[in-house]
This record gives C-alpha cells, structure tokens and sequence, in this order.
C-alpha cells in the first residue's frame, strides 16, 4: 500500500502490530484498544508509536497519550462518512497535536485537498497507480481563503502582509 506524504510518494516506516502480537523493534502502530488498555510493553516501547483510530471514538480519549504518538491514523471506512476530517481538525486544534496525522481506508483523490486543509499530512492509498493523482491534487492550490487545521497562510493573511509592507515603505 503506497504512502503519500508532503505530496510524495515515501516508504511508510511504521508496521500494524495486532493485539496480543509482541512489538518489534521500531515504528509500530497498535490498535485503539491496545493503547487505551495500558498495555505495559507499548510503555516500554521505545520505537515511535502510533495508534489506528476508528472514526467512531471520540479522539479526545488520546488527549493523554498525545505527547507519546508520532501518528494517529483515521480510518475512512466509507467514502460517505466523513467524520475522520473532523477528528483530524480536533487533533490539530483543539489538542494541537503535531505527529502525523495519516487518512486511510477508503482514500479518494477528490477529497485528498479538503483531507489536508482539515489537518491530514500523509495518505494511505489503496492502489498505487492513484499516487501522482494524490501528487498533483496536493499541489494544486497554494492560497485558500478559509484558516483550516492545516496552517497554510490564507488570503487574508497575505493581504496583510502586504499592507505591511506597503505601510513600512
């Protein structure tokens, strides 16, 4: 399953580890309730740790275990059910959370845009042939007029500047 992230294509360093399984050496992502049942290797763990978040839990739950994560993936389990973007805009601004936020399931390249304005950084693609698709689409805009989980500077921002700058001159 390729990985796009920063608008590339990248070799993804994390592996699922399922419940019961002993964690290697390294990125690992564990399920939901294995973070949350305070499994004692996942504390002695010392690789980068991630945890497969389902759509259907409040992310509010990881606000304790936040600091130790480097990636929560949100599952698109349906392309219809939207509600990983708004776990994704609750992890980037309300909990300020900065490890990577990663989309998988059902990923499509219509929504991958509106997945990176709502805080989104990396895609995990079902087939390989959608990565320049996902490429491209990421780079299509560069300027929006909305402030989103993202952090992109918005048309405003810019028009400020701007007036700065003419103000200093």
């Amino acid at each position: 399953m390729p990985l796009v992230k920063s608008g590339a294509v990248t070799a993804d360093p994390f592996v699922f580890v399922a419940d019961g399984e002993a964690l290697p050496q390294g990125a690992v992502i564990v399920s939901a309730a294995r973070l949350l049942s305070g499994d004692p290797a996942l504390a002695a763990h010392a690789g980068p740790l991630g945890v497969a978040w389902p759509n259907d839990k409040d992310v509010a739950l990881l606000a304790p275990v936040l600091p130790r994560l480097a990636l929560v993936a949100l599952a698109f389990p349906k392309f219809r059910d939207g509600r990983a973007f708004s776990q994704a805009r609750l992890l980037r601004e309300r909990h300020r959370f900065r490890g990577e936020v990663r989309a998988t399931g059902n990923v499509l390249q219509d929504q991958v845009l509106f997945m990176a304005r709502a805080g989104f950084d990396a895609f995990a693609l079902e087939k390989a042939s959608d990565a320049a698709a996902f490429r491209e689409a990421l780079a299509r805009y560069s300027v929006f007029y909305q402030p989103t989980g993202d952090g992109r500077r918005t048309v405003r921002d810019l028009r400020a500047r701007a007036q700065e700058l003419e103000a200093a001159e």
